[in-house]
């Protein structure tokens, strides 16, 4: 595949999904960062069909991690990570400041 098809491709998978900023909490961890979900005709599909869905892992992207039991531990930042849904206490938007 050429540079020019690979970057349409990009280009029509990035018009196809929408990401929403999060802040998830685990018994363990405080994670910020974006879970992208692909766009169902004209309406978007919203953070509870994530939680309602088949599958048992959402994906975060630029994440950063903070440990709630040791606060005082070096913030982490991954570019990826999959989360397992029973692991989620708290699931919600967030702002970008936030």
């Amino acid at each position: 595949m050429s540079s020019i098809e690979n970057e349409e491709k990009n280009e029509s998978f990035i018009s196809g999904v929408w990401s929403e900023r999060v802040l998830v909490i685990t018994q363990d961890y405080e994670i910020k960062g974006y879970v992208f979900m692909p766009k169902t005709g004209k309406k978007n599909r919203v953070l509870s069909d994530i939680l309602n869905g088949l599958k048992r892992f959402v994906a975060i992207k630029d994440c950063e991690i903070t440990h709630r039991l040791n606060p005082n531990r070096r913030t982490e930042y991954h570019n990826f990570l999959q989360l397992n849904l029973n692991s989620i206490i708290l699931l919600r938007p967030t702002l970008d400041d936030e």
